[in-house]
């Protein structure tokens, strides 16, 4: 049963892995809109940058762990 609950929170496809980087990105200008308005100026654009760059590098790390993960189960299957 655990199992099965647990295969729900795996990101199997490059689409479900897009979905995630999309959310992700939506919550990261969504605070970075909230750090602009609590610091205007240069530091609340620098916020803002630092949110969204941590969505380009999560985002980055998702679709390469996905692409290894393929290599890794085509190697299993060979074996």
């Amino acid at each position: 049963m655990f199992r099965k609950i647990g295969r729900l929170f795996v990101i199997k496809t490059r689409w479900e892995a897009y979905m995630i980087i999309y959310a992700l990105a939506l919550g990261a200008c969504a605070r970075g809109v909230h750090y602009i308005e609590q610091y205007p100026g240069v530091g609340g654009k620098l916020l803002f940058l630092a949110c969204t760059g941590a969505v380009f590098l999560a985002g980055a790390k998702i679709l390469d762990c996905l692409k290894y993960e393929a290599k890794e189960r085509e190697a299993e299957q060979r074996a």
